[in-house]
């Protein structure tokens, strides 16, 4: 997929959440979706380092060699 291949998608937010997105968005003076963009790029490092259920399996040999 190319870096201008764009998809609608719907998304939903809390109120709170979405007023202090819609906030920064005028601060900035851009769109909701390049804030949203912008927080995944910056937030998506710090997420891949909390483990996902399927890396605590006790069962699986494998993933106690990962």
């Amino acid at each position: 997929m190319s870096a201008n291949d764009a998809r609608k998608q719907s998304l939903y937010f809390p109120e709170d959440m979405l007023n202090e997105i819609q906030q920064q968005a005028q601060r900035l003076d851009r769109s909701l979706s390049w804030v949203v963009q912008q927080a995944w790029k910056i937030s998506k490092i710090e997420l891949k380092k909390i483990p996902s259920p399927n890396d605590m399996l006790d069962d699986d040999p494998a993933a106690a060699r990962r």
